[in-house]
């Protein structure tokens, strides 16, 4: 399974709507010892996202966002200079979508992992081809 920003948040912040189901998710994917994958990108706009509009103070966000760079079951996919490239050319071939950069390069980690599942609210995974996780129905 792949974390995407909004998966991290709903995991780590109580009062998010999908909080007990990404806990779950993510409780289960570490039982069963499946794949749990997020990037240094996502784990950037992360922290932007709970300085604001969550407003976790410093202490906690640094707190969590060690968690998860430590955690054993945790892959995080560092973008270099290829992954980049690739990202940015992912982008550019899909005008019609809104993607950002961090969406395209976690495409391109997924797409190139096999990973069809993302822990996510964001839609732009399903315009991508993945299975979102986490929605309102």
């Amino acid at each position: 399974m792949f974390v995407d920003t909004s998966g991290w948040a709903s995991f780590l912040v109580e009062r998010e709507p999908h909080h007990r189901r990404a806990r779950t998710l993510l409780q289960n994917a570490r039982r069963r010892r499946e794949a749990v994958v997020t990037t240094n990108y996502v784990l950037a706009e992360l922290t932007a996202l709970l300085m604001s509009p969550f407003r976790v103070s410093h202490p906690q966000r640094v707190e969590y966002l060690d968690t998860i760079r430590n955690a054993p079951w945790v892959e995080v996919v560092h973008v270099g200079r290829d992954l980049d490239r690739l990202s940015w050319a992912f982008l550019a071939r899909h005008r019609d979508k809104d993607f950002s950069l961090v969406d395209c390069s976690s495409f391109v980690v997924m797409r190139d992992s096999n990973i069809s599942s993302a822990l996510t609210m964001d839609h732009h995974f399903e315009q991508a081809g993945f299975n979102r996780l986490l929605r309102t129905e």
